[in-house]
């Protein structure tokens, strides 16, 4: 059985402490979280996409990037990458080079995702 995780780049209030993290620290521990991950043993990892809420993952590419430059062989995986709101040509060149940069361990999911209505008025 193969095990992968899942975050959606919730940056929320932290119940206990009442603290929010920055924006820059939230990145940093999925980042963080992903090479525990893969220590651990999990499969996969995969980062959902949202925009203009409060889960800050606007660019899985990028901090999918920064996770390939600390891991060897997790796998790097979208919870789901928005292509109705994207050029087709550039997210497929995006992961393409991600994939050649990670030695082949990029594995986008797209779809329509998001269960935020706002996120589609948000890019017109």
């Amino acid at each position: 059985m193969q095990v992968g995780l899942l975050t959606l780049g919730d940056h929320l209030t932290d119940p206990v402490t009442g603290q929010r993290e920055t924006q820059a620290q939230r990145h940093r521990s999925i980042v963080d979280q992903a090479v525990l991950a893969e220590h651990a043993g999990f499969s996969s990892v995969h980062l959902g996409e949202h925009h203009f809420c409060d889960y800050i993952l606007s660019s899985p590419p990028i901090v999918l990037a920064a996770i390939a430059e600390r891991t060897s062989h997790i796998r790097l995986s979208t919870g789901v990458t928005l292509g109705v709101n994207l050029d087709p040509v550039r997210v497929a060149e995006d992961y393409a080079t991600l994939d050649l940069l990670s030695g082949g361990r990029v594995e986008p999911v797209l779809g329509r995702g998001t269960f935020f209505p706002h996120t589609f008025a948000g890019f017109g």
